[in-house]
């Protein structure tokens, strides 16, 4: 018995050392698809090559075995397979027959990650930081002051959430203004703005879009969501108009501002028009918060949005972006929950709808040498998201597609990149 188990342990020792790969599966066998994505940026900071295998098995991931990575993956109680080097090939090569929809892609450096953030405590939580924090994904917090400074060079990609860059406040004011968060949120941007040189929180704010959209064209890699992405073109067609009402910097709105707007300096939207009303959250008729209901009786129960198939080996950039186990994500609601398609510029992919809605969802385009991606709503998996909510307890949807692709848009600045076709 004892020779019987000792051949066993040699045959394991065998196995395992002439095993070259690890296989992480991302489809519906694997276990915590978020954390999946940890493991490989972690190994990517080993500089280890990660292969990215494109719509096999759910967007799955491979690389070279070592005793460590195997242990890291039973740590972080991630799925995974060590297959032998005969494997590997065999699913390259299935993968790169042109009859297929695969492709496999190189991720090569581990981006430096940063996220737009208050440095105080705020009411609500960011589902980004949140999905980094539970994948074990490093990354560092930048505000205004930072980026005013010019902080941003030194990073890949730039995450914006829950943020209004028009400098209303989110325009809270109506139903918080008495609130201690909101009267902090109030005076500490002004004090910022003060001490930057600025004598309206507005202006900071457009400051600090044009230095996001300079580090965009110069290659960097922008995502946002929530109020982040229309709030953010908003204040670059607007530059020189004042669209804040006296509550929020002490002077009137220009009346005429709807008819002054420059579109060509946005990056995702055009012809849209400035809601007047501050009381009013939605700031203009890109989001559809206002609407999605009464108009499209969009519910809990019907809220859902579907994500485009692209070709893998022609188009590898909204196929990472879109890599799941699901393509029908539920939907979720936030202080922007999604875009009117109508205002959506022709050159942007959408690359997530609610067809019936006629909402784009999650949407992709360039700017200068660098990429951007919107993704509409707030927390994928709290669907009426609400100020002083709690935050989402990860560890309850380590499988979520809608999480998904936030780290889609994480790994993807890793990736070498073909050239698309035209």
């Amino acid at each position: 018995m004892k020779r019987v188990i000792s051949i066993f342990f040699l045959l394991l020792t065998f196995c395992a050392a002439n095993a070259s790969q690890i296989l992480i599966p991302m489809d519906n066998t694997q276990k915590n698809h978020l954390k999946a994505y940890g493991i490989a940026y972690w190994i990517l900071k080993q500089e280890t090559e990660v292969q990215w295998l494109l719509n096999y098995r759910g967007g799955s991931f491979m690389f070279k075995f070592d005793k460590q990575f195997e242990s890291e993956c039973v740590i972080r109680g991630v799925s995974y397979e060590v297959i032998a080097d005969a494997q590997s090939t065999g699913i390259l090569q299935e993968i790169a027959n042109p009859e297929v929809n695969m492709d496999a892609v190189k991720l090569e450096k581990a981006p430096k990650v940063a996220v737009y953030s208050p440095k105080t405590k705020q009411p609500w939580d960011d589902a980004v930081t949140l999905v980094l924090t539970y994948a074990e994904i490093p990354y560092d917090v930048v505000y205004d002051e930072d980026i005013v400074k010019g902080k941003l060079p030194l990073y890949d990609w730039l995450h914006l959430h829950h943020e209004d860059f028009t400098g209303q406040y989110g325009r809270f004011w109506s139903m918080y203004r008495f609130a201690p968060w909101y009267q902090e949120q109030v005076r500490s941007l002004e004090s910022s703005a003060k001490a930057l040189g600025f004598n309206k929180v507005s202006l900071m704010k457009l400051a600090v879009a044009q230095k996001i959209r300079d580090f965009t064209a110069g290659g960097g890699f922008l995502f946002a969501m929530c109020s982040a992405p229309d709030s953010y073109d908003i204040a670059l067609a607007a530059e020189g108009i004042d669209i804040c009402e006296s509550m929020f910097d002490g002077d009137p709105a220009d009346p005429a501002m709807n008819s002054k707007l420059d579109y060509t300096k946005c990056f995702a939207f055009t012809n849209f028009k400035l809601n007047t009303n501050p009381g009013e959250y939605a700031k203009s008729n890109i989001d559809t918060y206002g609407i999605r209901a009464t108009r499209y009786g969009v519910n809990q129960k019907n809220d859902f949005f579907t994500l485009f198939d692209y070709s893998a080996k022609w188009d590898q950039v909204p196929t990472m972006l879109c890599q799941n186990h699901e393509t029908l994500i539920k939907g979720f609601w936030g202080q922007s929950v999604a875009f009117d398609k109508s205002f959506v510029k022709p050159n942007i992919l959408i690359m997530g709808e609610n067809k019936a809605a006629n909402e784009a969802r999650y949407i992709h385009g360039e700017f200068g040498k660098g990429m951007f991606t919107f993704y509409g709503g707030h927390d994928p998996e709290d669907y009426q998201h609400r100020v002083e909510d709690p935050p989402t307890d990860l560890n309850l949807h380590p499988n979520s597609a809608g999480y998904r692709l936030i780290l889609n848009n994480i790994l993807f600045p890793a990736a070498k990149k073909k050239k698309q076709k035209t």
